[in-house]
């Protein structure tokens, strides 16, 4: 992601080698496209890369079936196959009952799924989207990435999103490389990003960005009150077994509600606000991390940044 200019799309365009870099080279299951014929590359791209456009790119000629179906029939996929491929991929985009119309008579959010459909047709393991959801009105753009996320979740790929929107990135990226001028500034996750900001620049990009939506619920856990009124009890190896209440209650570790590592502290506020006590954090072991208070949470949020 960046700004404007800052050299997106050349990037994505080196990645598919419609433009060869100036240094360097692209890395494609260990083998660099600088070595690759033009026969290979162009088998490359049809057989292993696929790309979403900002603008659509349909054919107004062509049915929503006939345009999902589009890039098998470049790559020479017999007729009965690629429409059978294109009508699953329309399915898994929820336009399985859309096949037959013109792309004209679909919204922009339609649109953009056909163009989605297209791409996973190919079953491509890296898919490239060239600012796939700019043009797109923002609830629709919010459906757009819930649909895209949970593609993914399905089935995982590579895939190398190209955006200028910070909360698009920060929702989608496993992984954000920050780039300026046609360098790149900074690569890592949006909490290292924001966290341990690399310079001035990636830090000023990212001074107005909610951390409760980035960071963890582990790094504001303070330690478990251990009193005759509270007591959180753990075994020797600090799995978490249950507490005794201010009340004199035993509730066992089942019944106690938790949050679990990796919960972003925004998603973690009604459970915490609902405890009548400190909420406890664990791991995926189910080790005791902590505990996160309402004043603690509070205190957090207050502070913009809890690193």
């Amino acid at each position: 992601m960046g700004l404007s200019g800052s050299g997106k799309s050349t990037l994505l365009r080196m990645i598919n080698g419609l433009i060869r870099p100036s240094s360097g080279a692209v890395l494609v299951q260990e083998k660099s496209l600088l070595q690759l014929s033009a026969r290979e590359l162009q088998q490359l791209r049809r057989s292993s890369m696929a790309m979403v456009f900002q603008s659509f790119a349909l054919l107004p000629n062509r049915t929503v079936l006939d345009n999902a179906a589009f890039g098998l029939e470049v790559a020479g996929i017999p007729r009965r196959e690629r429409d059978a491929r294109a009508r699953r991929a329309l399915e898994r985009v929820g336009l399985g009952d859309q096949l037959q119309r013109w792309p004209q008579q679909l919204s922009g959010g339609m649109q953009q799924r056909v163009g989605l459909a297209r791409a996973l047709a190919l079953d491509p393991p890296i898919l490239l989207m060239d600012e796939a959801f700019s043009a797109l009105d923002p609830l629709i753009r919010t459906d757009m990435q819930t649909l895209l996320l949970e593609l993914q979740a399905e089935q995982r790929r590579t895939i190398v999103f190209i955006s200028h929107d910070l909360d698009e990135a920060i929702r989608l990226g496993d992984r954000i490389a920050l780039m300026k001028d046609g360098q790149l500034l900074q690569c890592g996750t949006a909490q290292e990003l924001l966290q341990h900001p690399a310079n001035d620049q990636v830090r000023q990009f990212f001074q107005d960005v909610d951390a409760a939506a980035v960071l963890p619920v582990e790094l504001i856990a303070e330690a478990a009150p251990q009193s005759e009124t509270l007591n959180y009890l753990v075994d020797e190896q600090r799995r978490f077994r249950g507490l005794n209440t201010a009340e004199g209650a035993w509730i066992p570790a089942a019944e106690v509600p938790h949050l679990l590592a990796g919960t972003l502290i925004r998603e973690a506020i009604d459970r915490v606000a609902g405890n009548p006590f400190p909420t406890p954090v664990l791991d995926e072991h189910h080790h005791l991390i902590g505990v996160i208070s309402p004043r603690r949470l509070l205190h957090s949020l207050g502070e913009g940044c809890p690193c």
